[in-house]
């Protein structure tokens, strides 16, 4: 059985590096790479394509025809390897690689150690000496983890790192609805083990590992526009699933289906 891992891509021509992935999935063929293009605008899909030559039987990839967000393209991908037989586990990280594949790894290797666990995910604030971070984004993501967690009402330390891992049985409960916002979609995803598991036990259940190596790459696809508005999606989030309670888990289905004739115009898939 393989791990997929979900890289989704927004104008990531310069910034992929395509020896990295190539010789990754070659290594190491108990993976499976799923690259979700999400509306780029350059030369994205040409250098997916041509990783894709390298190494036609590890990768695959969903090309979204209009730029839907960080949460929509993971989601896309989740969807898609839930339904690929070989698939044991799901999880994404970041194009630009600020977390390696050896940290990687290792999220999947303390999943699959312990059959009680649902999640295991990288955690940027206790790891080793490899830890870089801009120093003005990480006061911005002080306050705004000040936010999170008041929100989550758990002991999670870093919901944001773009580095997590799910058992395959847990991908219903976290991807079988939409997300509220193109960005802030781990803090939903947490509320949504929240509900599910139940606050009591959730804890139990997901893993925060630290990361030995994390660097911040500039060139952030999250603009100022979108960081002035955080606080009010956040609000949006809480009300959401403290207050109105939309999300409710008898909705949640065993599985999640096959993508549909209607989202076949949305995405399309070079598997």
């Amino acid at each position: 059985m393989k791990t997929g891992i979900i890289i989704p891509c927004y104008n990531e021509e310069k910034r992929l590096d395509q020896d990295a992935f190539v010789n990754f999935i070659k290594e190491n063929e108990d993976y499976h790479l799923c690259f979700v293009n999400d509306g780029s605008k350059d030369n994205t899909d040409a250098v997916l394509r041509a990783m894709k030559s390298q190494a036609p039987n590890g990768i695959t990839i969903i090309d979204v025809k209009k730029n839907m967000g960080k949460a929509t393209a993971v989601r896309a991908g989740a969807r898609y390897l839930y339904n690929v037989p070989s698939i044991s586990q799901v999880g994404f990280m970041d194009a630009d690689l600020s977390t390696d594949f050896k940290d990687f790894k290792d999220l999947v290797k303390t999943l699959k150690s312990d059959d009680n666990l649902s999640v295991v995910f990288g955690s940027r604030n206790s790891g080793g000496d490899g830890i870089e971070r801009n120093a003005l984004r990480g006061l911005f993501s002080r306050v705004i983890k000040a936010f999170i967690l008041s929100i989550l009402g758990l002991p999670i330390r870093d919901t944001q790192c773009g580095a997590k891992v799910f058992s395959k049985a847990i991908i219903p409960v976290v991807y079988g609805e939409e997300f509220m916002t193109r960005w802030l979609f781990d803090v939903e995803i947490f509320l949504r083990l929240k509900a599910f598991f139940g606050k009591q036990n959730v804890m139990n259940l997901i893993q925060e590992q630290p990361l030995m190596r994390w660097v911040h790459v500039d060139d952030s696809k999250l603009g100022l526009k979108d960081s002035l508005v955080i606080p009010a999606k956040l609000f949006q989030i809480w009300t959401k699933y403290n207050v109105v309670d939309s999300f409710k888990l008898a909705r949640v289905s065993a599985e999640i289906p096959s993508l549909s004739l209607l989202e076949h115009k949305i995405f399309s898939i070079a598997a």
